[in-house]
């Protein structure tokens, strides 16, 4: 906030006019006050309470009426017409230091939602990747539990046939007749495939968890 003005040559002038009337009333303590005005270095700046003082000498002398005339005494001069050339003076603002408890608290903040927001974008990218991989991870274990099972059927078969074929090649010595060369056979691959599917089906009732 302006609390003084910068005063300009006129200012300079008519106050120096003053000061050098040797009897005018201007009371020593405003003569003072303006005379050191007047020795500072440009800019100089008046004060507003300076400048309040001389407003009310220059209304009291507006008008006065001198003892040994009968007219009246005007002073040659107002205060409007010596701030003419001058400004206000505006103190330049002096920044406050930062607090630094203040400052890392607002970094903390800055850095926490920086990673919300991070987070709210990536969202749906994640959960593709997610499904991307578990869809990948169900696939692979489909084919592998497909891949189990007719390696598991393809067991079974060449199980089956084997033991029809050994029990049809090792009847030649017991029977002579085909037909009884192939019942035989059947009955033996019979008991083996019977074997082969409780095997089975125990095995896969322990991949599932049953008893």
């Amino acid at each position: 906030m302006a609390s003084s003005f910068v005063v300009g040559d006129r200012f300079r002038a008519k106050v120096t006019q003053l000061l050098g009337e040797t009897d005018s009333p201007l009371p020593q303590r405003l003569r003072g006050e303006l005379r050191e005005i007047l020795e500072k270095p440009e800019p100089a700046t008046l004060p507003f309470s300076t400048a309040r003082k001389l407003k009310q000498h220059l209304q009291d002398q507006s008008n006065v009426t001198s003892e040994h005339c009968m007219f009246e005494y005007r002073h040659p001069f107002y205060l409007h017409e010596l701030l003419e050339d001058s400004s206000l003076h505006l103190p330049e603002f002096v920044k406050p230091p930062k607090n630094p408890e203040l400052v890392a608290r607002l970094e903390k903040i800055k850095i926490k939602l920086a990673n919300e927001e991070y987070s709210r974008i990536t969202r749906n990218v994640n959960t593709q990747e997610k499904n991307q991989i578990g869809t990948l991870a169900d696939f692979g274990r489909q084919v592998r539990s497909v891949k189990a099972i007719v390696l598991t059927v393809f067991n079974f078969l060449v199980t089956v046939v084997a033991a029809f074929a050994c029990s049809y090649m090792g009847s030649q010595y017991l029977f002579t007749e085909t037909a009884a060369r192939v019942i035989s056979a059947v009955i033996a691959a019979s008991v083996v495939g019977l074997a082969e599917l409780y095997v089975l089906v125990r095995t896969m009732e322990g991949e599932l968890g049953e008893p």
